[in-house]
């Protein structure tokens, strides 16, 4: 069995795959390291790019387009090794990506996942959307990061460079224990695409298991390559998903109050959206809420059969506040603003 396992999820990113996968041979080749690309259906001859020029790289092919959870989740089943690296196709990495995090995890069984610092591949001093720094939630369920709070990306002056408990880890690049990760099984197939991540994360919390942040390894994610922030169709997955990760994972004295609050702020944006003339950014949070609602049966029988392995709802990294009305109306957007001393951090 190897040790490490890098695993590209790819469709239709042949681009992406010759522009980056340089890289990733150049600085993941180690003894206990193999590198796989998991190929979702593409039909723009990635595979024949991979098997011309980089015939070291181990393929598994997809007959179709399976999304990243359970494209993910597929190709995982097929790997035995003790750690997985999920990697996404726009990532430029660097000398020594591996090691530091990996006796990280193995100085401490209880780290379940442990992510490095997403730079931006165009502005390299800057944090990347997409995990930059770390990544939290608020007690209603909206993500953000250190380095990132919203559409507000802060640049990288050190000022996150400790080793630091986070609540979840980016998909762009995520290290992950591979038994905890199919023991919990693995990502949520309905999520497709967004978040899933953060559902994963959020069931390890709850199992009292560690999102670790290392801030000694830097990786740089051009972001958006599949799908770009205002696309009405990730503006359906991201509402809808969210809804599905609340409902699955909060504490009980708090599922109905919280998802009664979620379901108004959504709908505060839609109107938002309405207003100003975003017509399919409103009907992709109206779609999204209309198919949250249709498998509520589905998701009571997922959140039931979870709180079996629950042993704590209680997570300091769960902003106790709310992320909205402090960027909004105490205009506090940077991660260091939501409290002099970040005591804000704590579990609600």
């Amino acid at each position: 069995m190897i040790k490490v396992a890098v695993v590209i999820l790819n469709y239709n990113g042949k681009p992406y795959l010759k522009k980056f996968l340089p890289s990733v041979t150049k600085y993941s080749n180690l003894p206990d390291v193999e590198i796989y690309v998991a190929d979702n259906g593409s039909s723009d001859g990635s595979i024949h790019l991979i098997n011309t020029l980089y015939p070291e790289i181990n393929t598994i092919l997809f007959d179709r387009n399976y999304g990243f959870a359970e494209g993910y989740n597929k190709a995982l089943n097929q790997i035995n090794t003790k750690y997985f690296i999920l990697l996404n196709s726009d990532v430029e990495v660097t000398n020594n990506w591996i090691y530091p995090i990996i006796r990280i995890m193995d100085n401490d069984k209880s780290i379940a996942a442990c992510m490095p610092k997403i730079m931006s591949y165009s502005q390299k001093d800057q944090f990347e959307y997409a995990g930059a720094a770390g990544g939290f939630i608020d007690k209603y369920g909206y993500p953000f990061c250190q380095g990132r709070i919203l559409n507000i990306i802060e640049k990288d002056h050190g000022q996150f460079d400790t080793l630091k408990e986070i609540f979840w880890a980016s998909g762009a690049c995520l290290f992950v224990r591979a038994d905890l990760f199919k023991k919990t099984g693995g990502f949520d197939n309905d999520f497709f695409c967004h978040m899933e991540e953060i559902d994963l994360c959020w069931r390890f919390k709850n199992r009292e298991l560690k999102i670790m942040f290392c801030h000694e390894v830097s990786i740089y994610h051009v972001g958006g390559g599949t799908l770009p922030n205002e696309n009405p169709k990730k503006l359906f997955y991201n509402f809808r998903n969210n809804l599905l990760l609340l409902y699955k994972n909060l504490a009980p004295d708090k599922l109905v109050p919280t998802i009664l609050i979620r379901l108004i702020l959504d709908g505060m944006a839609a109107i938002i959206f309405l207003f100003s003339f975003s017509f399919k950014s409103f009907f992709a949070v109206v779609k999204a809420h209309i198919e949250f609602f249709y498998s509520l049966k589905k998701i009571k029988t997922k959140r039931k059969e979870l709180n079996k392995t629950v042993k704590t709802y209680n997570h300091p990294e769960i902003y106790k506040n709310s992320i909205i009305f402090d960027f909004f109306i105490r205009k506090r957007k940077t991660f260091q603003q939501l409290n002099a001393n970040i005591s804000c951090i704590a579990g609600f």
